[in-house]
């Protein structure tokens, strides 16, 4: 780990950035063009103190985790995340780190759509959202294990259906299975995705019968209606956008007619506060 360097690094990518980069208005008192450390913090979801102790030289080596928060906090390009991960002693491309930090063209592409977004791994983990995204869903990059592929926790977790009408759900639930049994054809013999439909097959006899049926469809466009717990139903247009290696995708949630429009609006006045766990789930 390369303390100094690391430090000296942090920091100069930090001023790099401009509030406005990241959703974060400038406002006229601010007396520096780039983050304060309590903005990283906040981005990265880390305390202020440890990121001081980074940008001091004084911290223990992150994990690369924290390395991938922090990357994207800094909205960093694919090189600077990779020189970030050696300057810590990582491989650049940990066994799971490169699959799951979203890329950082997707990213800078996130902070500028005015509207609900967020980036998906091809078997389906939420790997970013900006702003109206979490509003709209809640934070779905909180999860670990199997729980943090979307299709896990809709087969074996019926708390994670609650955001969909009913009469919904089960064209929804063919969908994720159909859009997986592509990846799995695309990524053929890739024992990550072999062993993730293994125990989905185990834990859920309906995605074992769907999974039977053979249905490929990749998800590219849809309309679908999320429950809100605090506004009430929201109708969205969803657009697909599929980076060139299939990998990662950047989904665009726009409302669909006025009155969805009108609840959107008002999710942003109302803000994150008091979002109900069940809909988190």
């Amino acid at each position: 780990m390369e303390r100094a360097q690391l430090a000296d690094f942090l920091r100069r990518r930090r001023a790099a950035i401009r509030p406005t980069d990241v959703g974060i208005a400038g406002g006229p008192r601010r007396r520096t063009a780039g983050l304060r450390r309590e903005e990283v913090a906040l981005l990265a979801g880390v305390s202020v103190d440890y990121v001081v102790r980074l940008e001091q030289g004084r911290s223990s080596r992150p994990s690369t985790q924290l390395l991938g928060a922090l990357a994207r906090a800094l909205r960093l390009s694919d090189d600077e995340r990779d020189h970030l991960f050696r300057l810590a002693g990582h491989q650049p491309s940990p066994a799971e780190g490169a699959a799951r930090l979203a890329r950082a063209g997707l990213l800078r592409v996130l902070d500028l759509v005015g509207a609900a977004a967020l980036v998906l791994s091809d078997l389906g983990e939420v790997l970013a959202q900006n702003r109206d995204s979490l509003l709209l869903t809640g934070d779905l990059t909180r999860f670990d294990g199997d729980r943090r592929y979307i299709a896990y926790r809709w087969f074996t977790e019926p708390a994670a259906q609650v955001v969909h009408l009913p009469e919904g759900r089960a064209e929804h639930a063919r969908r994720l299975v159909a859009d997986l049994r592509a990846t799995a054809g695309r990524r053929a013999g890739d024992p990550d995705v072999t062993a993730l439909v293994r125990r989905l097959r185990a834990a859920s006899a309906e995605f074992a019968r769907l999974w039977a049926e053979h249905e490929v469809a990749v998800r590219r466009t849809d309309r679908k209606t999320f429950v809100h717990p605090r506004v009430g139903n929201v109708l969205m247009d969803c657009e697909t956008l599929v980076t060139p290696d299939q990998r990662q995708q950047l989904v665009v949630l726009t409302p669909a007619d006025a009155d969805s429009a009108e609840r959107m609006d008002l999710l942003r006045v109302l803000g994150t506060e008091e979002f109900p766990a069940t809909a988190q789930s």
